[in-house]
């Protein structure tokens, strides 16, 4: 193996750092796109219909297309900032390591401690056998800190998009790496 300069745009770091860029971008619009147009449509349709409705998508978005966004974010933006980690400090593992504590804070850690736990105690209420009133209470339990939590995850993947554009922006560290391929 031959150190050289890495300039070259498709490295593996830069790969990554691209394919990172996507995945969030996916998952920050599923968010943004569900508070502007599912929110506020489910907000006029009856208790009974608004929890069967929530049960039914919370079940089907457990899909590997959305675990590929969803998780693949948290998987690839440490990775990413690792692979852009050098002696001399740049903008860029700063903008990729912030961006890591925004969306595995803000966005994977409310889903998963937050919307998540909101979505099982839904998805265990029978709606069959409830009366009206507790339809009412059952909504009026989850509905408002469900879309809290939304606006939070929603927000901190936007903010995490904009770090990765940043980031994508800035200049990459001049670093001497081994070549394992040409």
């Amino acid at each position: 193996m031959t150190p050289v300069k890495t300039t070259n745009m498709f490295t593996v770091s830069h790969i990554v750092l691209i394919i990172t860029a996507i995945t969030t971008a996916l998952i920050s619009g599923l968010f943004y796109a569900w508070s502007c147009s599912v929110v506020p449509g489910l907000a006029r349709v009856s208790d009974s219909t608004y929890l069967e409705t929530m049960q039914q998508i919370n079940r089907a978005i457990l899909n590997p297309v959305f675990f590929m966004s969803f998780i693949g974010t948290a998987l690839l933006l440490p990775l990413s900032t690792w692979l852009h980690y050098s002696p001399e400090l740049n903008a860029r593992f700063w903008l990729l390591l912030l961006a890591s504590v925004v969306y595995l804070a803000g966005t994977f850690g409310v889903t998963m401690f937050g919307n998540v736990p909101l979505n099982d105690m839904l998805d265990a209420f029978n709606l069959s056998s409830a009366s009206v009133q507790e339809l009412a209470a059952q909504r009026a339990r989850f509905e408002v800190p469900w879309n809290n939590l939304n606006i939070i995850r929603t927000i901190a993947g936007i903010v995490t998009l904009i770090l990765i554009i940043l980031a994508c922006l800035s200049p990459a560290a001049e670093t001497t790496r081994p070549v394992m391929y040409r």
